[in-house]
């Protein structure tokens, strides 16, 4: 497995990130742990977790994510051999279980959640931690309109990256990250950074896959570029749409049908079906299965630093890290531009 350098930060990573947004919901902490064991043994050492995993995120499962990495980082003795990443939730009133729903990026809830993270995760540092989407307003989650009468106040993101300086003096984190961010976002970040001699963010994990590709044209790809900022792509089959799965039995089990349609509604617009489809296509026509295509895309695309996979049994993460040593052909690959160029974005 390769490694590369996060950002402009002395961060090491592996080009395939576990993601673990099932731990706790769609997997037992037995099939946690046996996820962590298998791509641990096949050189994935990066993980990456969130305060309000698992998803469907609810008050009576809240932190169990974090909770069950902690006990298989005690029990198999790597905290020193892998890369931690976890996230704290942004501001969302409905979130009630998370400090009030009055959690934010200000300095009480910073360091609140960090210390929470920490106990569960039974570490004393947390490696990469990142905000998990704007405290401000942002279209995010499938909204790709801005509307301006949505403004709230927000907390200064000068604020946020003075305590976030605090908790890495603390030797609490180490990087820090944004997540869902914008061009704008990612820009101020740096430019704050840089005026006020404040830690600079080293990576931004958003949404990446061959349903939304926006981050290529959005200036953000050059932003990240220029101001040495990796993307951590997340979602890399589209809730598993792009593995094929519902094209052949719409009632598969998985994240589309077993929560309400309004948690990824992106994932279910009828273009969406419709290039999934015509990608599945195209990958079987070439000896592969959806999901290997996809995987292997995403995984060549120069600007991604490390892809995020997820998965609810062995079999699928097995076929997610083989995937990394499949090189798509030219034509291939030209053919999933011709696709995107007729339908773009459906995904977004």
């Amino acid at each position: 497995m390769d490694t590369v350098t996060l950002g402009a930060g002395a961060l090491s990573v592996s080009k395939i990130c576990l993601g673990t947004m099932t731990f706790g919901e769609q997997n037992s902490e037995a099939e946690a742990h046996s996820q962590l064991d298998y791509a641990f043994e096949r050189g994935v050492t990066f993980i990456d977790t969130a305060e309000m995993y698992p998803v469907m995120p609810r008050a009576e499962t809240q932190g169990r994510t974090e909770s069950y990495i902690g006990s298989w980082l005690k029990k198999s003795g790597r905290r020193g051999e892998v890369v931690l990443a976890s996230k704290i939730a942004g501001p969302n009133p409905h979130a009630h279980w998370l400090r009030g729903g009055k959690n934010d990026f200000d300095a009480a809830n910073l360091r609140a959640a960090v210390e929470s993270s920490l106990r569960r995760l039974q570490c004393e540092r947390i490696d990469l931690y990142q905000l998990h989407w704007p405290s401000r307003n942002v279209p995010i989650f499938g909204a790709n309109a801005f509307e301006p009468q949505a403004e709230r106040a927000s907390v200064a993101i000068e604020d946020t990256l003075a305590t976030l300086g605090q908790l890495i003096e603390q030797g609490k984190i180490g990087q820090i990250g944004v997540s869902n961010e914008s061009p704008w976002g990612v820009s101020e970040f740096i430019k704050q950074s840089e005026l006020k001699g404040l830690p600079r963010i080293a990576s931004v994990q958003n949404l990446y896959n061959l349903t939304a590709r926006n981050f290529e044209t959005s200036l953000l790809n050059e932003n990240c570029f220029r101001d040495r900022v990796g993307l951590l792509a997340y979602s890399p089959l589209a809730f598993g749409q792009l593995s094929g799965k519902y094209l052949d039995d719409p009632k598969a089990a998985g994240r589309l049908t077993l929560f309400p349609p309004t948690w990824s509604p992106r994932y279910l617009r009828p273009a969406v079906l419709a290039a999934t489809a015509r990608y599945a296509a195209l990958a079987r026509a070439h000896g592969m299965t959806p999901a290997q295509m996809a995987l292997a895309w995403c995984y060549s695309r120069w600007f991604v630093a490390s892809t995020i996979i997820g998965a609810t049994t062995l079999a699928q993460l097995q076929e997610n890290i083989d995937a990394y040593a499949t090189r798509l052909p030219d034509e291939v690959v030209a053919r999933i531009d011709a696709i995107h160029a007729s339908l773009p974005n459906p995904g977004q």
